[in-house]
């Protein structure tokens, strides 16, 4: 058992069931905000609309322009239509994209945030914003960037479509995973994370044969909520630096690419986090954490290469240069031909190996 840690809880209000965005309204109010404006990514704009509609005086207006990574350059636009809605509160829709654009807006404004999210990601448990610059994805940690209410309605996620279901949901089991040997690790974060990866790893499966099934739906969103109490908490480690180098330097697909590189990860580690991975390993039901996220993955028809979604196997040798100038703190340390032969497998897709 661990007994040298810190334990500090986040302070976020969850409304999880179904139907519950019909709270959304007495949130804003509760919030004490009077004007909040609704964000989405281009495809979700008529969606942003309807509820900005419902909405009716309390409603801001929606700003539609949320993309993946979180662009400095995407944040400053918003920045204008915040400005000149007199908007008071920000209510964000969507996946991570959405999410994160609604962070890097509060952490310049102080607006406080409401995350309704449609994918499970899990970003909206934590006080973490990635965004991207130049080419570089950098990531900051304050109190402004939690959001202050989530709401969880397991109804906004029934047509996710399948394949974005798996990348999203194997993007939240990486926070857990991290959760169980990042640095800020602790006995109630381990918990935590133990049941969120198996409540994934018991959903998507489910979701994958059956998208509709509102109860394996439901298992996915409290798995997501799990899983990014585990990131918001515990920090990050090796899986994230990496995920963070290949979307923000190549610009790959986040979700995507999270999904194909956690069995590498976990392999990576686990010579030097054996206690972590024997529990991640006893949440997939398996015997080997890093076979048992890549099995998982293979079964849910989850991406299973890099070179599938836009990396060319040049750039490995940049990643990996990257990926080893500012690492992360990491149980294993960040070994050139180790990693290189990690990004190698995760390139071509082949298994993970220790």
């Amino acid at each position: 058992m661990q007994t040298d840690f810190i334990y500090e809880a986040l302070p976020t209000r969850v409304i999880f069931g179904e139907g519950k965005l019909d709270q959304l309204l007495p949130e804003i109010e509760r919030l004490g905000a009077k004007r909040a404006l609704v964000l989405s990514t281009p495809q979700q704009e008529a969606w942003a609309q309807q509820i900005a509609e419902q909405l009716g005086t309390a409603s801001a207006g929606v700003f539609a322009g949320a993309t993946m990574h979180t662009p400095v350059t995407v944040t400053l636009k918003a920045m204008e239509h915040v400005k000149a809605s007199g908007a008071d509160c920000l209510v964000a829709l969507g996946g991570g994209s959405t999410i994160g654009l609604a962070k890097a807006i509060a952490v310049r404004t102080g607006l406080p945030q409401i995350a309704v999210p449609t994918t499970y990601a899990g970003s909206e448990m934590t006080p973490i914003l990635g965004q991207t610059e130049n080419g570089i994805k950098t990531t900051i940690r304050q109190p402004v960037i939690q959001p202050k209410a989530v709401i969880y309605d397991v109804n906004l996620t029934l047509t996710l479509p399948v394949g974005m279901s798996a990348t999203s949901g194997l993007n939240a089991m990486a926070h857990a995973v991290e959760g169980l040997y990042a640095q800020d690790r602790n006995p109630i974060i381990s918990l935590i994370a133990e049941d969120g990866i198996r409540a994934m790893a018991y959903a998507l499966p489910i979701i994958a044969q059956s998208p509709q099934d509102k109860e394996a739906r439901l298992q996915a969103q409290y798995g997501a909520w799990l899983c990014g109490i585990c990131l918001g908490s515990a920090g990050m480690a090796l899986h994230h630096k990496l995920c963070h180098v290949l979307g923000g330097s190549f610009d790959l697909p986040h979700a995507e690419t999270h999904a194909i590189m956690l069995p590498h990860t976990a392999a990576y580690n686990t010579p030097n986090a054996g206690e972590a991975m024997s529990r991640a390993a006893r949440a997939l039901g398996t015997d080997d954490a890093g076979h048992g996220l890549w099995q998982l993955a293979k079964n849910i028809n989850a991406p299973m290469a890099l070179k599938d979604i836009g990396m060319t196997q040049a750039d490995i040798e940049k990643a990996l240069d990257i990926a080893l100038k500012n690492p992360y703190w990491n149980p294993r340390p960040l070994e050139a031909e180790g990693l290189r032969g990690l990004l190698e497998r995760a390139w071509a897709g082949e298994p993970p190996r220790p």
